[in-house]
């Protein structure tokens, strides 16, 4: 059975996350959605409601698993059995990075390979950041989150916006 990891912040999860999640579907009998902890991000959501988050938006894709981490990718990776790491790609700069972290984990798990993924055109321009930015703005986030968890997102940001206010 080939597994592969599909590791990020997701806070929140983006129609860009959303479709390399659909297409990394297609090419792996499974597929694990790992919330992971950046120590650089400030969350909106908690890794706990990010996961359920994930669940919502993934819950068509019978070969998805929505898990959390908090330790190094390349450990995780090892003890699920997973050979694979797949990664998006929006730009070069988003090449860079990635490229570097590859290396590191195959440094740290031989056998982990990681494959990337270029984002569709539509999604090149799309990250959690942005929807953050926009729903601070009362945008709609139609096209930007899935459906699923648009009232979730407005949600947070009000309560947050109430919080700082």
């Amino acid at each position: 059975m080939s597994a592969a990891i599909y590791p990020g912040s997701f806070d929140p999860v983006t129609l860009g996350h959303l479709n390399i999640i659909k297409r990394a579907a297609a090419c792996f009998d499974k597929v694990i959605v790992c919330v992971m902890v950046n120590s650089k991000k400030t969350g909106m959501f908690t890794p706990e409601e990010r996961v359920e988050l994930l669940k919502k938006s993934t819950a068509r894709f019978p070969n998805v698993e929505v898990d959390f981490s908090n330790e190094l990718l390349a450990a995780y990776a090892k003890r699920r059995r997973a050979h694979v790491v797949v990664k998006g790609l929006r730009a070069v700069s988003d090449f860079e990075q990635e490229v570097q972290m590859a290396v590191i984990n195959r440094h740290l798990n031989p056998k982990l390979e990681t494959m990337f993924l270029a984002s569709s055109e539509k999604y090149t321009y799309l990250s959690s950041t942005i929807v953050k930015e926009m729903a601070r703005y009362g945008t709609d986030l139609t096209g930007l989150v899935p459906r699923e968890i648009v009232d979730d997102v407005n949600r947070r940001m009000r309560e947050m916006e109430g919080k700082e206010g």
